[in-house]
């Protein structure tokens, strides 16, 4: 998932729920694991429900042990078989724990004996929180319902009740019955010439944590894009997408030559209506896509190579729980920014480090000793809410200082060794470094101290030592800027026509917190940024506008908020809203006509920031 989309804005507390292992789940993975899952479910768009059942196949760990325990939230389950080895059904005895708000509840089954399987008959609520049932109007194209999941970071439970850990990897089929006339996508085999008759059926043969486990169903269109790359999406957006992502295998070749083989046979892409809440999820053989990043000249589309990189850190080697997030988000923002460099060039990726290093040095001043930490405590935290961008941009800002210290000579085949040694695995933090002192320190004695990594992984701040990245392009930049404010250059004298993202990005981190409204008048008559097609120049400046009460830019603002559900672009807006009684006002308003297209995850932030209850009480 991009870094962007955990800059959230606090942290809830909860009670401790878990057993020893994964703060975050029930499942008592000591004494057994789910190997395989078997998925039969018939999509209800009435109803706004899945339902069917799920076969459950199970390795136990120790003998003697008979005792079932998986995650769910707000599942009706209606009945539980235990599966025998000859294929013979017996009803099994089971109970759900009192509902947590956070972590849902615990279904217990009690089994007679260490049965192989179990199968579980249930229904999804309409409130799903993994679920977002949208009406056709919700949609580009206006005719048909569309639906697609959020598994991560714990909501595989509201729509299967499994094991909903990254500590447990399982490989999974589906037969999944449709209304005629809709596509049904799965992080699995998809095939873009299947008929669209209602009945699809999946296989994923490689194993993949829970909250990689993804549905899609909607009116589908499909792009190819490559040898092994496809675009999905409505109709209306499907060329624009397809147009946009056309470098996908590039990436691809880019990222084997430094990290060996892609090992998921094919890599798709879907864009989602606009309600998706977060920029993209790195669902194995299908990411799935915010249409925010189609900006028509490929400017955002590090995106992809983001989500893309996911298929060796994260997809392939996953971190255990989300305290050890950074092995899957430093490892991919390190990568996403090598693939970068090798396709867009070293001028691109160092403009990329430049502003994701200031960003996290800023997001960190106002963070908790503990948030700052590469491995923090995350008992008791909701894992969408307690996390930020500290595991992306400060664990890949780690990778590179080892790089940098060891040289690319020693260090690309040390984290090559890394993917392979540790494929279709999940780690922790430990043995991480287990890994890294016998194959990198051990042989490249002298070049990094203990101590320098603890300050990396366990201390807060960024280390004193820690690489500065500069980009020359970024000097003329911060010229132009220093001249402004001083009155020395006019708006329009900028020379800011040929200006990449990033350095619109650079120019508007750099600006005071306020400014005068005649100056941001005088920039946005220069510059037309009020009403910009690109997201991430929008949200910082209409940031900006509201600080300094440059009301211009309130109908564009709402208009965006309306249309767009990511939250790393909504939530900032709604909380400069909130600082002030007329913002608040204005911002309960404009979320009251955006509520219905945001998905729960949105609802719910955007809800929390406002402290409205009139709006709504979230998911």
């Amino acid at each position: 998932m991009s870094i962007r989309d955990f800059i959230l804005v606090s942290m809830l507390a909860a009670p401790v729920c878990a057993l020893a292992g994964d703060p975050h789940s029930y499942a008592n993975t000591e004494a057994v694991r789910v190997r395989a899952a078997a998925l039969d479910l018939k999509v209800d768009f009435s109803d706004r429900r899945l339902a069917g059942n799920v076969r459950l196949d199970l390795d136990w760990k120790k003998p003697g042990q008979h005792a079932l325990v998986l995650d769910t939230r707000d599942l009706d389950i209606q009945r539980v078989v235990a599966i025998d080895a000859a294929g013979n059904e017996k009803a099994a005895q089971f109970r759900l724990d009192k509902r947590d708000p956070i972590f849902g509840s615990a279904l217990r089954i009690d089994l007679p004996e260490a049965a192989p399987a179990v199968r579980i008959h249930y229904r999804t609520a309409p409130t799903a929180s993994g679920l977002q049932w949208m009406t056709p109007e919700q949609t580009a194209g206006k005719k048909r319902s569309f639906m697609y999941s959020q598994s991560q970071a714990i909501h595989a439970r509201s729509w299967v009740p499994l094991q909903d850990t990254p500590s447990v990897r399982f490989t999974y089929t589906a037969q999944i019955a449709a209304p005629k006339g809709y596509r049904v996508l799965m992080s699995a085999d998809n095939d873009a010439a299947h008929p669209l008759n209602g009945q699809f059926r999946f296989a994923m043969k490689q194993p993949i944590p829970s909250y990689l486990l993804t549905i899609a169903v909607g009116d589908l269109a499909v792009r190819q894009t490559g040898r092994r790359t496809a675009v999905y999406a409505e109709a209306s957006v499907v060329e624009g997408a397809a147009k946009e992502f056309e470098d996908t295998e590039s990436m691809i070749e880019a990222a084997e030559k430094l990290y060996g083989p892609y090992r998921w046979e094919r890599y798709d892409i879907l864009v989602l209506p606009a309600s998706f809440p977060f920029g993209g999820m790195e669902n194995p053989r299908i990411t799935f896509a915010t249409p925010t990043v189609i900006a028509g000249d490929k400017s955002l589309v590090g995106l992809i190579a983001h989500e893309l990189a996911h298929s060796w850190s994260g997809n392939l080697v996953t971190n255990a729980n989300w305290q050890h997030m950074w092995l899957n988000e430093g490892f991919t923002t390190y990568v996403e920014n090598r693939i970068v460099e090798a396709v867009y060039g070293k001028d691109e990726a160092v403009m990329q480090l430049v502003v994701d290093d200031g960003e996290v040095r800023e997001e960190m001043a106002e963070m908790s000793d503990n948030e700052q930490l590469l491995v923090p405590d995350l008992k008791g935290v909701d894992p969408d809410e307690g996390l930020s961008g500290v595991p992306y941009n400060k664990g890949r800002w780690f990778l590179r200082f080892l790089e940098l210290r060891y040289g690319r000579d020693a260090f690309d085949p040390f984290l090559r060794g890394y993917f392979d040694h540790f494929a279709f695995q999940s780690i922790d933090t430990d043995q991480f470094l287990a890994y890294y002192e016998e194959h990198l320190a051990k042989p490249h004695p002298g070049k990094v101290s203990r101590a320098e990594i603890d300050a990396w992984l366990h201390k807060p701040g960024i280390p004193a030592d820690a690489p500065v990245s500069r980009s020359p392009r970024f000097d003329a930049v911060d010229t132009a800027r220093t001249e402004w404010l001083a009155g020395k250059r006019k708006a329009d004298a900028l020379g800011a026509g040929e200006w990449v993202t990033y350095e619109w990005l650079h120019f508007l981190n750099g600006l005071p917190a306020t400014l005068p409204p005649e100056s941001l008048q005088a920039l946005d008559t220069a510059w037309k940024l009020t009403g910009t097609g690109n997201a991430e120049i929008a949200f910082r400046w209409y940031a900006l506008t509201i600080r300094s009460g440059y009301v211009q830019a309130r109908p564009a603002i709402a208009a965006f908020v309306e249309r767009i559900g990511r939250r790393k672009l909504v939530l900032p807006l709604y909380e400069a809203l909130a600082k002030t009684d007329d913002g608040k006002a204005f911002a309960r308003q404009v979320y009251a006509k955006a509520k219905p297209g945001y998905h729960p995850l949105t609802q719910g932030s955007v809800e929390r920031v406002l402290a409205d209850r009139d709006v709504g009480e979230g998911p």
